[in-house]
């Protein structure tokens, strides 16, 4: 469904880990980009009945593509950038405090 810009092919490239695998991203990508590109569908599920989400408005309004970026959980993959080494993971339900 997802397919990168022909112009845009030739970018340079990142690599990131989600959920402990290596994943090649366009440097430039939001992570919900990146993980769009590289076929990961859902980022999170909900807190109560642990229903997948994924990135819907891709700007920031919807948080439903909330991922845990470098420990930090509840971060918005749309609105951060890749980064070399960059460890992402999903989140599975209620996100615990502290962590």
């Amino acid at each position: 469904m997802f397919r990168r810009l022909p112009d845009l092919a030739d970018a340079p490239s990142v690599t990131l880990t989600v959920d402990g695998a290596a994943i090649t991203a366009r440097a430039g990508d939001t992570v919900a980009a990146a993980l769009l590109a590289a076929g990961h569908a859902a980022c999170r599920e909900t807190a109560v009945s642990n229903t997948p989400r994924g990135p819907y408005c891709l700007m920031g309004v919807c948080f439903d593509c909330l991922v845990s970026i470098d420990g930090v959980g509840n971060r918005q993959g749309c609105l951060v950038r890749v980064c070399e080494g960059m460890r992402v993971e999903t989140q599975r339900g209620k996100r615990v405090a502290g962590r």
